[in-house]
């Protein structure tokens, strides 16, 4: 048994969704390595509050307002409680945190991402939105303050665990690999009638709404170019996408010499959420079982970009930079929304980011408010275009 020294205090900022439940299961596993000192949930406060309830953390939040005072008077003896963006940063930054796990979606995660490294705390990253919309600012502010940025992406955690510390010079092509979603076999003639449905109907993993029809456009994949590109100091040429349906081998490293190095396991978020929380350290836990016979075969395929433009959309985004990632992001969360509100069909979600990165003027090196103001200015032109 370890001493209680060696315990690393957790942050979970998004405990409720698909990415906070899975930390929670990982944190239940290993108590003698993990302790979760802070939670933030959206508006499920039943279930933050049953959370709050087994862990007997220092603080807990919610983002929506109207729930503060039913937070206050629900909150277990001893546990502090806050509300809003406010309260997001104050988790963040917590004296006693060691990591913070952002798993928000949208640009919510932003802000306290920044406040945590700024803070001298190690974050592991779950949002997406985070690196796309703000990488370049992120990892020079972790830079500066000597901070990890740890990846909670099955996709990005493979690359890290594969890299091992490799100079970017050593590496040839990051490869990350994607599902090919539910309509991977799909012809192409046929996507004027998908519906929601089918949409969130995925071949391999269990998420959220949101990242299950990114899943289904591809421009889940797309957003991750983005994340690696930051994450792993590897301009977007080096940045390359296999269809793999399996969803066994989670990405790749090809490197200058010609070897590749995958990592491979049955698909599980506990094993990348567990992986950054330890890191350095690799922890036994008997969760996740990889049966290769019963698995039998691993297949590859080209993506088809003539069915999936979003991918040429992100690789443009990446290559160009400045506010462009932003504006990619911000148009496609405001597609998805229309889409799963049935304002929208399934290929105007691509149409609609492409019409709206099309009518930016990309603004290079940009400020973080320069990218929160095109954010803003790109989910106006998105609705209005989606209005129309």
């Amino acid at each position: 048994m370890e001493s209680s020294d060696s315990i690393k205090n957790v942050v979970l900022l998004g405990s409720t969704g698909s990415i906070g439940t899975s930390t929670i299961k990982v944190v239940e596993d290993l108590p003698q390595h993990l302790r979760l000192i802070g939670l933030a949930a959206g508006r499920r406060l039943g279930d933050l509050i049953t959370q709050a309830k087994q862990f007997k953390p220092q603080l807990i939040s919610i983002s929506d307002e109207s729930l503060k005072d039913q937070l206050r008077s629900e909150a277990p003896a001893g546990v502090r409680a806050s509300c809003g963006d406010e309260g997001l940063i104050e988790l963040a930054t917590l004296p006693d945190a060691d990591i913070v796990l952002i798993a928000i979606v949208g640009t919510a995660g932003l802000a306290p991402a920044l406040a945590a490294i700024r803070a001298g705390k190690d974050i592991a990253v779950a949002s997406k939105e985070i690196l796309v919309m703000a990488g370049e600012i992120v990892m020079r502010e972790a830079k500066t303050h000597g901070v990890r940025v740890l990846a909670v992406d099955s996709e990005h955690s493979a690359i890290f665990q594969c890299l091992d510390d490799k100079p970017a010079t050593s590496v040839r092509n990051l490869w990350l690999t994607a599902s090919g979603g539910p309509f991977r076999q799909t012809p192409k003639e046929d996507f004027s009638t998908i519906g929601l449905e089918q949409a969130l109907k995925h071949p391999s993993w269990e998420m959220g709404q949101k990242i299950t029809i990114d899943s289904a456009t591809l421009f889940n994949k797309g957003l991750e170019m983005i994340e690696a590109r930051w994450l792993f100091d590897i301009e977007m040429p080096r940045v390359k996408v296999i269809v793999h349906p399996q969803s066994v081998i989670h990405s790749m490293v090809e490197f200058v010499d010609g070897s590749i190095i995958s990592q491979l396991s049955t698909p599980d978020m506990c094993l990348p959420i567990q992986y950054a929380l330890t890191y350095p350290e690799r922890v036994a836990s008997e969760r996740v079982q990889t049966d290769f016979a019963k698995i039998a075969t691993l297949t590859f395929e080209e993506p088809d970009t003539e069915k999936f433009p979003s991918l040429n959309l992100a690789r443009k985004a990446g290559i160009i930079g400045g506010t462009l990632p932003a504006v990619l992001n911000a148009a496609n969360e405001v597609a998805v929304a229309a889409f799963c509100e049935r304002k929208l069909s399934f290929l105007g979600i691509t149409e609609t980011v492409s019409q709206t990165m099309e009518s930016h003027q990309t603004k290079t090196d940009p400020t973080l408010e320069e990218i929160l103001e095109a954010d803003q200015w790109a989910r106006a032109d998105a609705t209005r275009r989606i209005a129309h």
